[in-house]
């Protein structure tokens, strides 16, 4: 291509380009970004649902927004989404807005978590059964929850439910069944791990790895996940029990204490790390994408053991002796009341 050519083209372009924004312009309105003016919301008026997709970016968002009624021009939002650091804070699900709003109460009422119907919010590290109860929270029936968790369809390579319900926030109308829902959240997984390696570890089988994860994330500080994720795989790798209190805690359903007695760790169960060798059956809860990555891509090192020894401070060693005397401190620091 010549430089003439290659000048045309481009000018083409700028055209197309100038062409295309200036009739956006024109639809937004004369002033180029109509804006309703605020006003005094009531209790009464109808609201209308806004579907927002995981994903979606400010001008999808200013477009439905448009099309709804909620706001007199796409483009006024657009533009307060992109001076407005809050705007990428919003979060997928449906949201219930006023019509004939300016887009700064648009914002705001996007922003509002009162103005989801039946929020669901998943934490990174929940067990199904949490999730279960926060579903059964917000009006679906216990049956038809535990129906769906066996109705769902589950990626290639797992076979348990567990460790795929990924951590986030979740809204549903009442139109929306309990496997509607449980799908939407593995969906999510499916979607956000879709650029990790899950598939590619010689070693490990996904479920595997997501079993490491969920680990991980019971047992470690962000910070530490990497860590931690190094200390599983080293331990597997040599044959040593991985004697994790995350997994006991799993058994027992338990939350709230970092100190696992040594009667608990005789309890009969696949879970339990402390008896059984190698990785549990499946994950002890629903890790979120740091954790994963961990899981896939651990540190370096040579660590065959940790321990908190005072919040904050994870201590990481390949020496018995020096974990010994670490956890002679963890245990002054828990008696001191540290952990409390």
């Amino acid at each position: 291509m010549n430089k003439n050519s290659f000048l045309r083209i481009s000018i083409a372009l700028v055209l197309v380009f100038t062409f295309t924004f200036v009739a956006h312009e024109l639809r937004a309105g004369r002033a180029g970004a109509a804006d309703f003016p605020d006003r005094r919301i009531s209790s009464t008026e109808k609201l209308i649902e806004i579907a927002v997709a995981e994903g979606s970016s400010g001008s999808e968002i200013a477009q439905q927004l448009f099309t709804a009624g909620v706001i007199e021009s796409s483009q006024s939002f657009f533009k307060l989404a992109i001076a407005d650091s809050r705007a990428a804070r919003i979060a997928p699900g449906v949201h219930l807005l006023n019509s004939r709003i300016s887009s700064k109460q648009a914002l705001s009422q996007l922003l509002d978590p009162l103005r989801m119907p039946n929020l669901v919010k998943v934490f990174e590290g929940s067990w199904s059964t949490e999730v279960f109860a926060m579903l059964e929270d917000v009006g679906f029936e216990r049956k038809e929850i535990l129906n769906a968790a066996t109705e769902v369809n589950l990626p290639s390579g797992f076979k348990l439910l567990e460790g795929l319900l990924f951590p986030a926030q979740y809204s549903f109308t009442k139109e929306v069944t309990a496997r509607e829902a449980l799908q939407s959240m593995i969906t999510n997984f499916e979607t956000k791990t879709n650029s990790l390696d899950l598939y590619s570890d010689p070693k490990f089988t996904p479920q595997q790895l997501v079993t490491v994860a969920s680990i991980v994330q019971a047992e470690g500080h962000t910070d530490d996940f990497d860590k931690v994720a190094r200390v599983i795989r080293n331990r597997l790798k040599i044959g040593m029990p991985l004697q994790m209190d995350s997994t006991i805690n799993y058994i027992k359903k338990t939350r709230g204490s970092i100190f696992v007695s040594k009667k608990s760790t005789m309890i009969k169960s696949d879970y339990n790390t402390y008896r059984k060798y190698g990785l549990p059956p499946g994950p002890i809860g629903n890790p979120g994408i740091d954790a994963l990555r961990a899981a896939i891509k651990p540190a370096n090192g040579d660590w065959l053991y940790f321990i908190t020894v005072s919040p904050g401070d994870t201590r990481f060693t390949s020496n018995f002796e020096e974990f010994n005397e670490w956890k002679v401190l963890y245990i002054k620091n828990r008696k001191a009341g540290a952990f409390n």
